[in-house]
């Protein structure tokens, strides 16, 4: 018996990481789905489009933790493919803050800068401690690393309003809470083409290793001289 448990130690580390990372991924997603009821409400409030982008950011997070924990131990090709739908999910929101942003500029609106920064640092905190989580698996495949893409770009983001927050106080204007937004926009956008291009790659290999294993199983055929 104990030879029947030996056979495969690979797959027992495998099976380990995947237990600890699905771990990790239940506690940001409770994380992120907290942090966006809160933050759409604040950002409502505060008349604020980087903390609404932001707050969106957080449910797409809380969707892509979902989707993670739902493909963790499948072949790589569906994880990839789950990475690619996060990809997609990523330049789609930094889409609409491209559009929110420009609104936002037209209109003149100047958001409530205290509202701004207690939110900004509440969020900061709480993807601090979720990028901390994540940290060793930053160097996975497709679907970790776009997790962990998105959970860099959180912080990142929640610096930005920060700066954002302090931009609208000594201006009196909603220009830095413009300027946030669209640098946010950018993030996102960057980040999903990261995450696609991973995939791509992964699908790559996967097809490369199915024309292998068809060509292992079916040996070319001798000549009749041979």
């Amino acid at each position: 018996m104990s030879a029947h448990c030996c056979h495969h130690p690979e797959k027992v580390v495998q099976n380990q990481l995947d237990m600890k990372y699905r771990r990790v991924l239940w506690i940001a997603l409770a994380i992120n789905a907290g942090m966006f009821l809160f933050e759409v409400v604040a950002g409502l409030a505060a008349g604020s489009v980087s903390l609404q982008a932001d707050a969106l950011d957080f449910l797409g997070d809380t969707a892509n933790y979902g989707i993670s924990l739902f493909v963790i131990g499948l072949a790589l090709r569906y994880r990839a493919l789950a990475a690619l739908a996060k990809g997609a999910t990523m330049g789609a929101f930094g889409l609409w803050v491209v559009g929110a942003t420009i609104w936002h500029a037209m209109s003149g609106a100047v958001p409530h800068a205290i509202t701004m920064g207690a939110v900004g640092i509440a969020a900061l905190a709480s993807n601090a401690a979720v990028f901390a989580l994540l940290w060793a698996y930053r160097s996975g495949d497709s679907n970790m690393r776009s997790v962990w893409i998105c959970s860099r770009n959180d912080v990142l983001g929640n610096l930005a309003v920060m700066l954002a927050a302090l931009g609208v106080f000594g201006t009196g204007t909603g220009w830095p809470d413009v300027i946030v937004a669209a640098i946010m926009a950018t993030l996102a956008i960057q980040g999903a083409c990261a995450v696609i291009r991973h995939a791509r790659s992964e699908f790559g290999q996967t097809d490369l290793n199915m024309r292998a294993g068809v060509g292992a199983a079916k040996p070319e055929p001798r000549g009749g001289f041979g």
